[in-house]
Protein backbone atom coordinates (compact mmCIF):
# COMPACT_ATOMS: atom_id res chain seq x y z
CA UNK A 1 0.00 0.00 0.00
CA UNK A 2 0.98 3.19 -0.65
CA UNK A 3 -1.16 5.30 2.06
CA UNK A 4 0.10 5.47 5.81
CA UNK A 5 -3.07 5.03 7.47
CA UNK A 6 -3.82 1.23 6.10
CA UNK A 7 0.09 0.57 8.42
CA UNK A 8 -0.80 2.14 10.96
CA UNK A 9 -4.27 0.24 10.47
CA UNK A 10 -2.55 -3.15 9.97
CA UNK A 11 -0.32 -2.29 13.27
CA UNK A 12 -3.03 -1.73 15.12
CA UNK A 13 -4.75 -4.92 14.18
CA UNK A 14 -1.53 -6.85 14.43
CA UNK A 15 -1.77 -7.67 11.06
CA UNK A 16 1.42 -9.37 10.13
CA UNK A 17 3.26 -9.30 6.87
CA UNK A 18 6.88 -9.86 5.24
CA UNK A 19 7.07 -6.64 3.14
CA UNK A 20 5.49 -3.75 2.20
CA UNK A 21 5.27 -2.87 -1.66
CA UNK A 22 4.14 0.52 -3.17
CA UNK A 23 3.26 -1.24 -6.60
CA UNK A 24 2.87 -4.89 -7.18
CA UNK A 25 3.95 -6.82 -10.08
CA UNK A 26 1.98 -10.03 -9.94
CA UNK A 27 4.59 -11.52 -12.52
CA UNK A 28 6.52 -12.11 -9.30
CA UNK A 29 4.01 -14.19 -7.22
CA UNK A 30 4.23 -17.71 -6.74
CA UNK A 31 1.45 -20.08 -5.90
CA UNK A 32 1.05 -19.89 -1.99
CA UNK A 33 1.81 -16.11 -1.29
CA UNK A 34 0.09 -14.29 -0.28
CA UNK A 35 -1.35 -10.49 -1.36
CA UNK A 36 -3.39 -8.03 1.53
CA UNK A 37 -4.60 -4.79 0.06
CA UNK A 38 -7.18 -2.62 -2.21
CA UNK A 39 -6.17 -4.05 -5.78
CA UNK A 40 -8.13 -2.99 -8.99
CA UNK A 41 -10.25 -5.95 -10.24
CA UNK A 42 -8.11 -7.02 -13.31
CA UNK A 43 -4.67 -6.96 -10.93
CA UNK A 44 -6.54 -8.96 -8.16
CA UNK A 45 -7.67 -11.41 -10.83
CA UNK A 46 -3.74 -11.99 -12.02
CA UNK A 47 -2.73 -12.64 -8.31
CA UNK A 48 -5.52 -15.55 -8.12
CA UNK A 49 -4.39 -16.90 -11.71
CA UNK A 50 -0.49 -17.13 -10.60
CA UNK A 51 -2.00 -19.44 -7.59
CA UNK A 52 -1.98 -16.96 -4.99
CA UNK A 53 -4.53 -15.48 -2.20
CA UNK A 54 -5.83 -12.31 -2.43
CA UNK A 55 -7.16 -10.80 0.94
CA UNK A 56 -9.18 -7.24 -0.05
CA UNK A 57 -8.84 -4.64 2.40
CA UNK A 58 -12.67 -3.53 2.39
CA UNK A 59 -14.47 -0.37 3.85
CA UNK A 60 -17.71 1.25 3.60
CA UNK A 61 -16.39 4.57 2.80
CA UNK A 62 -19.37 7.29 2.58
CA UNK A 63 -19.17 8.72 -1.19
CA UNK A 64 -18.09 12.35 0.78
CA UNK A 65 -14.88 10.93 1.92
CA UNK A 66 -13.90 8.67 -1.18
CA UNK A 67 -10.71 9.84 -2.73
CA UNK A 68 -9.14 11.03 0.55
CA UNK A 69 -6.37 9.71 2.61
CA UNK A 70 -7.79 8.14 5.20
CA UNK A 71 -6.19 7.63 8.50
CA UNK A 72 -6.36 4.46 10.97
CA UNK A 73 -9.26 5.71 12.67
CA UNK A 74 -10.70 6.84 9.83
CA UNK A 75 -10.34 3.31 8.64
CA UNK A 76 -11.75 2.12 11.74
CA UNK A 77 -14.53 4.32 11.84
CA UNK A 78 -15.42 2.85 8.43
CA UNK A 79 -15.41 -0.64 9.51
CA UNK A 80 -11.92 -1.44 7.57
CA UNK A 81 -11.49 -5.81 7.47
CA UNK A 82 -10.00 -8.03 5.27
CA UNK A 83 -11.61 -10.72 3.75
CA UNK A 84 -10.16 -13.30 1.15
CA UNK A 85 -11.40 -13.23 -2.24
CA UNK A 86 -10.99 -15.56 -5.50
CA UNK A 87 -11.37 -13.75 -8.74
CA UNK A 88 -11.43 -14.89 -11.78
CA UNK A 89 -11.39 -13.08 -15.27
CA UNK A 90 -13.47 -14.29 -18.17
CA UNK A 91 -12.69 -13.86 -21.61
Amino acid sequence: SRHPGAFQWAKRKRISFDRALLHLNPDKLRPGDVVIGMLPVHLAAQVCARQARYFHLAMDVPYECRGMELSMDDMSLFSARIAEYRVESIP
